[in-house]
């Protein structure tokens, strides 16, 4: 196989895609490896403060579950980098980034429970159970539209998008931001 041949659509070969993919990917955990580790250290702080000692059976069981999520979500979005130093310059790469994008598709996912939980526990300490499981119930459904529904949407739209014919003046590239 030729060089040419091995190359992406982007002019890339695969150990460029590679490479591009795993910096890729590597942002998108920064923005979110930061957000969870807020929500861990809040979670883990929350047991030390002189409330926690009010709380309901039921309540400590979301808590806990939640705690754990939360532990779960930043074991999940640290492993890439962790899988990246273990097999560093080993010929991997592929394989690490096909292997991180699903840590961090599981860490998402995770992140939401942990998110909805945190949500059902505050309100249920401040306004209720009822509003509580409402409120959390509400969280899973916007995490859920974004995160899951909303990509989908994209994904199709741009793929009718692509399969329309072009139309002259129309095919310009529109600026992201509106101006």
């Amino acid at each position: 196989m030729t060089e040419k041949a091995s190359r992406t659509p982007r002019d890339e070969t695969k150990l460029e895609q590679a490479d591009r993919n795993y910096g890729e990917l590597l942002q998108e955990l920064r923005i979110i490896h930061t957000g969870v580790q807020i929500l861990f250290a809040f979670l883990l702080t929350l047991a030390f403060t002189s409330r926690f000692g009010t709380l309901d059976t039921a309540q400590r069981a979301v808590y806990i579950t939640t705690l754990l999520l939360a532990m779960l979500a930043a074991a999940l979005f640290s492993t890439p980098a962790a899988l990246h130093r273990t097999l560093f310059q080993r010929g991997a790469k592929p394989e690490i980034v096909r292997t991180s994008s699903r840590l961090a598709g599981a860490g998402m996912s995770v992140l939401m429970l942990a998110m909805t939980g945190s949500v059902l526990l505050v309100v249920d300490v401040v306004l209720g159970r009822v509003e509580g499981v409402i409120a959390g119930g509400a969280t899973l459904l916007v995490c859920g539209g974004l995160w899951g529904l909303l990509p989908q949407f994209v994904r199709r739209h741009a793929a009718a998008r692509a399969a329309r014919p072009p139309v002259p003046d129309q095919d310009r590239e529109k600026p992201l931001i509106p101006r």
